[in-house]
């Protein structure tokens, strides 16, 4: 089987510089969701059809194994199957998808597929309440298909049928071949359809046969800014119905949204307002807080992530304690039982097991051992206007509110730093530091008084 996706429109009705094709359902492309779609199914051969974007859109999936054809100028779908002829190999069946159609399941295209077998034609259709703008399906008396009427070509008869073409087929290369020669352009739109290939084979008796998705949603195409929302919900939507099928504990199912990939383990618990984004594990029994973001990030079990806190590129340890309000950032890496409160950044550091900062402190670039302490108010200066320096805290290290670690510096095992200290070299192993100016009160000062 080889597969072609037609992806060459404009979407003048997004209003957008960003090509249709490219726009992100669940954090991905809409043609990276059919590109999946194409792959579950196997597909000797993956061929996208570009046009508007220009060459925005095979960028966007460099390093892939696509076949890649330029459809200039957009002359409708027929149009664009004609380009991608040369690309296909006769003895196969072709199965032709669309890049703003992203919800399609791989088992119904099989089935689709399957149906194309023995030089038949195998249509996805569906049956709509308001089939208005979509090409509608005339069957002959018999029940049999016997062509496709656009809507802008339909009489008042045809229009009032319910079954509409999704334009998704499935058919012999050879067949589409022979068929694509004879369309003609003769229609409201000037253009070259794809659906008239229906009307030729009918005449050449070939059999027609149709399937129909499970649900509607699953064949809807996108065309404005207002449906790629809708189609986002749906995603959602089914998304949370997995989850609570695997028996995560969603707060509110409506109130949650992933764009990518969110694995969880047993009695995982997720509050409202959630976004879970690129790739994200969470283990048994972890509990995140209302309105967290989350992304491409591990977090193990037991933990416990509060309300507003953001991770990105981060991994965390077993029993852990994170926010409110705190923000790990790339590179940071904790051990089991670390806290990290609220109004703490950490970002590019490993901190080890049984450590804590639990207000208002940075953490960047640093390397923390074991059972240490970080007082509120204390940072890691780590940024020198050009370069990026370490600091190392060693185990058992106290750290007094209000410290500045002046990087390169390291604090040895069990040391104290007085709080306000300003460390600007290492501060030795089991010792108190501090780097105080001498505290003086004054008797004669008196506090000014604002003048009449």
């Amino acid at each position: 089987m080889q597969v072609i996706i037609l992806a060459a429109g404009q979407g003048k009705r997004m209003n957008s510089a960003l090509p249709k094709v490219l726009q992100p359902l669940a954090g991905k492309p809409l043609l990276a969701h059919v590109l999946l779609t194409a792959r579950q199914l196997a597909a000797r051969r993956i061929c996208v059809v570009y046009g508007h974007g220009g060459e925005q859109v095979p960028q966007a999936f460099a390093g892939e194994d696509i076949v890649w054809v330029k459809q200039e100028p957009q002359l409708g779908t027929g149009h664009a199957m004609q380009q991608a002829l040369p690309q296909l190999t006769d003895d196969e069946i072709a199965l032709v998808l669309y890049g703003d159609v992203p919800l399609t399941v791989p088992q119904v295209l099989s089935d689709l597929v399957a149906l194309a077998q023995g030089n038949k034609l195998a249509l996805l259709t569906v049956n709509l309440d308001d089939p208005a703008g979509y090409g509608r399906i005339i069957r002959a008396a018999n029940g049999e298909v016997s062509r496709i009427a656009e809507e802008k070509d339909a009489t008042p008869a045809e229009r009032a049928i319910r079954e509409i073409n999704t334009g998704i087929l499935a058919a012999p290369v050879a067949s589409l071949r022979r068929w694509l020669v004879k369309i003609r352009n003769d229609n409201q739109q000037g253009e070259y359809y794809l659906t008239d290939i229906v009307a030729l084979a009918a005449a050449e008796g070939v059999a027609i046969e149709t399937a129909q998705p499970r649900a509607a949603w699953e064949v809807l195409g996108v065309n404005s800014k207002a449906q790629l929302a809708e189609l986002e919900r749906i995603v959602q939507r089914e998304t949370a119905a997995k989850l609570l099928e695997h028996g995560v504990t969603l707060r509110d199912p409506a109130r949650l949204d992933v764009r990518g990939e969110l694995r969880c383990g047993r009695d995982v618990e997720i509050d409202v307002n959630c976004v879970f984004e690129g790739r994200v594990e969470l283990g048994d029994g972890v509990r995140v807080g209302a309105n967290c973001v989350l992304k491409n990030s591990r977090v193990a079990a037991g933990a416990l992530i509060a309300p507003f806190s953001h991770i990105e590129d981060a991994e965390i340890g077993a029993d852990n304690r994170i926010g409110p309000y705190a923000r790990l950032r790339p590179g940071t890496v904790l051990a089991e039982d670390v806290h990290i409160g609220n109004f703490v950044e950490v970002k590019n550091s490993r901190i080890a097991a049984h450590s804590k900062a639990n207000h208002l402190s940075y953490v960047g670039d640093a390397t923390v051992g074991e059972r240490v302490n970080i007082g509120a108010g204390t940072i890691t200066c780590n940024y020198d206007g050009v370069n990026k320096h370490r600091t190392i805290i060693e185990d058992d290290v106290f750290i007094g509110s209000d410290t500045q670690l002046v990087a390169p510096v390291t604090v040895g095992r069990g040391a104290t730093l007085g709080a306000g200290t300003t460390l600007t070299q290492d501060a030795p192993p089991k010792q108190l530091t501090l780097s105080r100016v001498k505290q003086v009160s004054s008797s004669t000062w008196k506090r000014p008084a604002k003048k009449k």
